[in-house]
């Protein structure tokens, strides 16, 4: 039997450092919402057989009506409300896939997601069962210390900044939730940023570093949607 690929989209957040009092992933890049062009990806990539789309209470009939319904997405099968929290969102996501074999975790937010990346991830998390998205810094970093002074530079040659999508064998990361999510009933000031940490923090399997890109931005602020503008404008997607 063929393997079942789920992306699940997280459209849940509402990112108070774009100073709108639109969602960053319902803004429009010409002409279109940002959220629209990721899962757009997601539906022509050929071995991605659904996207569960999770975005907050408010914004579902938004979504069903103004995105899905739309743009023709036949992929998304299915729209479920999000957390409090970032891992909140995943885990519901989580279990609306269950049953497929593979799920890339994706931030809607992130619109210039692209096949080859998702070639490159299919092929690392088929591999290792765990991979995440992401590319070597260009910055030589700085570790501050309490007093915003330079405690340490850490080796600019090992350090990579995280993208999505995250992707994991299904099996491997819903455990590694479920055990997240235990622990911070216990311990509530455990942080934890993404995907990945889970996997780290209550599994044994690494997780592999794979190839994204430097155009695989997120819309956190007016900048960054400015230059998603000039990216399109360039012909991105």
């Amino acid at each position: 039997m063929a393997e079942k690929n789920v992306a699940i989209v997280l459209a849940a957040g509402r990112g108070t450092r774009m100073h709108s009092a639109v969602a960053k992933q319902f803004l429009f890049i010409k002409g279109k919402p940002v959220l629209y062009y990721s899962l757009q990806t997601f539906e022509q990539c050929p071995f991605i057989h659904e996207i569960v789309l999770v975005t907050a209470q408010q914004d579902v009939a938004y979504c069903k009506k103004e995105i899905v319904e739309r743009f023709g997405l036949r992929k998304v099968r299915q729209i479920v409300e999000g957390g409090k929290e970032r891992y909140h969102s995943v885990y519901q996501g989580l279990l609306a896939a269950e049953g497929c074999d593979f799920v890339y975790i994706h931030d809607g937010a992130r619109p210039f997601v692209s096949l080859d990346i998702l070639k490159r991830a299919q092929r690392d998390v088929s591999l290792h069962r765990a991979c995440v998205v992401g590319m070597p810094v260009k910055d030589t970093i700085k570790l501050a210390d309490a007093d915003g002074f330079c405690e340490q530079t850490p080796d600019r040659a090992r350090l990579w900044q995280v993208q999505t999508p995250q992707v994991f064998a299904y099996g491997l990361i819903r455990e590694a939730y479920e055990k997240m999510l235990e622990a911070l009933a216990k311990q509530p000031e455990l942080h934890v940023t993404d995907d990945a940490m889970a996997v780290e923090m209550m599994t044994d399997v690494r997780v592999k570093l794979t190839e994204g890109s430097y155009d695989n931005l997120k819309i956190t602020t007016p900048d960054d949607l400015r230059l998603a503008e000039n990216l399109l404008g360039e012909g991105k997607q």
